[in-house]
């Protein structure tokens, strides 16, 4: 076939995927269900287009899900999820464990199958989805403690859950011991490398001048590729490095971050649409109805057991750790919102790709985990508010963070903020000389429902403002602290103790 015509589909599909993205959001339903129908669409029950090639599908999913990583590591916020950060570990890592456990028990006895393949199964079901999870929790009205939970949970466990398919899927039998050994090691090395590459690349991009914006974009996405591959070469955790990497740099004091996020959320819608549609097409509906019961029990182990169960063993850990507590009301929402999608259908491609697993057996996996994916996503992703709402977990008049963009002035030494108000901010109501900003600072311009003007000392701030802060390089950081603490608390906020870090 012409390049042309593969162009031409691929845009086609493209744009409607992106249209489906709407009514997805509409429906409440993470768009990777539609993404897969359009892949099941194109395959060999639909217009015929075949694709079996595990091995690749499996290199390209890997790659896909480091971008939807990076992107939900540029795109949370620190000050939302610092609080939950030990919580998220325990739940990425004994969390993760007694999930597997869990699963593989009633599994070995219920579905007479041997114990590898079900630990290998429960492996494969432990992770939650980054993608999945960015993509609906992100529109609820969750408290900071919830959200930045499952967003923190999501990012971390990929790398433990990548680490223990891969031994399972390998000819060789390690032992238990040998086993944790390899991932704390790898875990320990994809920190590491995630840690060195944040920070270097913040300070970097902060000292280097670009001649067009647009390439910092690019920058940043680059340098998270640079610690995942780092980071596997190695033999660390990838995708715990490039989530470390993205989550640093998106929080550090880059130019241009907000248009970097932008950009990391359009590469990463980009990514989950090729890779639902190509996992789509990896599947074979024919071959789907020997996998529907035995999916569905896998499944409801899962959904009405195993996480259930880890959220439980998790929090009494916290509690005996005197780390946090989780009341039974976040406990049973988190163990509801614990999605899942295209994770374990990628990870049931290494497997598949593996030479050591009969093949019969390994595409029996992907497609049992391809239908609990399509059925337990259709069933927990539209019920997720109204769940939260039941169990008084919502938080509706939550107001969102402060949202400050940079973009150097390198002749001048100065840097120009744009600063947007958001519903709920206490800089509504204040006058410009109340801000108190350094000496070197000053507001330029006001934009105010589309009108420009230049503000007086008396000018009062308004939501949904939009602020253009004019301040020298030097001073730049306590001028954007100064306007997050005012933001929080008020003109007021220093008597507070409120200091505007992030």
């Amino acid at each position: 076939m012409d390049w042309n015509i593969w162009l031409l589909l691929g845009a086609v599909i493209v744009i409607a995927a992106i249209v489906a993205v709407r009514v997805a959001h509409w429906s409440g339903l993470p768009s990777l269900l539609i993404f897969l129908g359009f892949g099941l669409l194109m395959g060999e029950s639909g217009f015929g287009f075949e694709f079996e090639n595990a091995e690749l599908a499996q290199q390209l999913g890997l790659i896909a899900l480091a971008i939807i990583l990076a992107e939900g590591g540029l795109t949370t916020t620190w000050s939302h999820v610092k609080d939950s950060i030990p919580i998220a570990l325990v739940l990425a890592t004994a969390g993760v464990g007694v999930s597997i456990a869990a699963v593989a028990v009633p599994v070995h006895y219920l579905l007479d199958v041997e114990w590898r393949t079900a630990f290998l199964l429960g492996a494969i079901l432990a992770s939650t989805d980054a993608a999945a999870v960015f993509s609906v929790l992100r529109r609820l009205p969750l408290p900071r403690r919830l959200s930045g939970t499952l967003e923190a949970e999501s990012g971390f466990n990929d790398a433990p859950v990548v680490i223990a398919v891969m031994l399972l899927s390998t000819s060789a039998s390690p032992s238990v011991f040998s086993a944790l050994g390899q991932v704390v090691f790898e875990l320990t090395v994809g920190a590491a490398v995630g840690l060195a590459v944040g920070p270097l690349g913040v300070y970097a991009l902060r000292r280097v001048a670009l001649p067009a914006s647009g390439l910092y974009p690019i920058a940043v996405i680059a340098l998270a590729f640079v610690a995942y591959a780092g980071a596997v070469q190695l033999h660390g955790s990838g995708f715990l490095a490039v989530y470390l990497a993205a989550l640093v740099m998106g929080n550090g004091q880059m130019p241009h971050r907000a248009a970097s996020r932008g950009f990391a959320e359009g590469v990463a819608w980009l990514a989950q649409i090729g890779l639902f549609v190509m996992l789509g097409l990896l599947a074979s509906p024919s071959e789907m109805p020997s996998a529907i019961v035995p999916g569905l029990v896998a499944g409801l182990i899962l959904v009405a057991v195993a996480r259930p169960l880890s959220i439980m063993v998790s929090a009494l850990l916290l509690r005996l750790g005197r780390i946090d507590r989780l009341s039974w009301r976040e406990q049973t929402f988190l163990s509801w919102a614990g999605l899942r999608g295209a994770v374990p259908i990628v990870l049931a491609t290494i497997p598949w790709a593996a030479t050591s697993i009969d093949d019969e057996l390994a595409r029996f996996v992907f497609n049992e985990v391809f239908v609990i994916v399509v059925v337990y996503t259709l069933l927990q992703g539209p019920t997720l508010p109204w769940v939260a709402r039941v169990l008084g977990v919502s938080a509706l008049d939550e107001a969102r963070d402060l949202e400050v963009e940079s973009a150097p002035l390198e002749e001048l030494k100065a840097d120009l903020l744009q600063v947007k108000v958001p519903p709920g901010s206490k800089l509504h109501g204040v006058e410009v000389f109340e801000l108190r900003l350094p000496s070197d600072a000053q507001v330029t311009l006001i934009v105010r429902d589309g009108r420009t003007f230049v503000p007086s000392d008396t000018t009062r701030i308004r939501t949904d403002d939009q602020l253009l802060v004019v301040a020298t390089a030097a001073c730049r950081e306590l001028t954007e602290r100064r306007m997050r603490a005012i933001s929080r608390r008020g003109k007021l906020a220093g008597w507070f103790g409120e200091r505007g870090t992030v």
